[in-house]
């Protein structure tokens, strides 16, 4: 298992980046929770990890803080929910905020999320309830973030994200225009229509 991994940003397409350590290029999955507090590409940062294993490849993901890493080792544990649903889960919503879905039963805010349906979303509520508890609650300092480097084609970067995190294309569009034309970077963008979405 590779707990974690040091080194260089050597590029960021969210919601993969390649990171640079001792030479070797690691390919990691990120939710946009993580993206948003990366420093820009070349400058050095810290992801904590965990290595998925397939009949047909090793996929890595990676998080900016442990509380991160821990919801998401928590939620491929509930049944139907893969690693792919569970990115897009601490893509959609805070590690806090996901906590205060399943404690206030709010099935509505988690089935905004894409890929998320009305059963999924009752059964993560029922399931999450009792796992929530064994975890350490979320720390306030897990918000803190070191500002988000530009990216060399913001829009494009945002709308291949928002693809892979589920949306669809006509859907994706009407959220890119939603956003600001002063937000430049492909974080913020990506931020600025989750916002949107959650509050359609």
């Amino acid at each position: 298992m590779i707990g974690f991994l040091r080194g260089r940003i050597a590029a960021k397409h969210p919601p993969l980046l390649v990171m640079d350590v001792a030479g070797v290029g690691y390919e990691v999955e990120a939710p946009m929770s993580t993206f948003y507090g990366l420093p820009s590409v070349g400058a050095e940062t810290t992801l904590h990890t965990h290595l998925v294993v397939r009949e047909d490849a090793h996929v890595l993901f990676g998080f900016g803080t442990e509380g991160e890493r821990a919801l998401f080792r928590e939620l491929i544990k509930v049944s139907n929910v893969g690693p792919r649903i569970a990115l897009a889960i601490l893509s959609g919503v805070s590690v806090e905020g996901f906590h205060r879905c399943v404690e206030s039963e709010d099935v509505a805010s988690l089935v905004r999320i894409p890929g998320i349906g009305r059963k999924t979303a009752e059964r993560l509520v029922v399931e999450m309830r009792d796992r929530l508890k064994a975890l350490a609650p979320p720390q306030a300092a897990d918000g803190a973030r070191v500002a988000p480097g530009e990216a060399a084609t913001p829009h494009s970067e945002a709308y291949s994200a928002l693809i892979a995190l589920g949306y669809k294309p006509p859907e994706v569009l009407r959220l890119l225009k939603s956003v600001d034309p002063s937000v430049k970077s492909t974080e913020e963008m990506i931020r600025h229509a989750l916002r949107s979405a959650a509050s359609a």
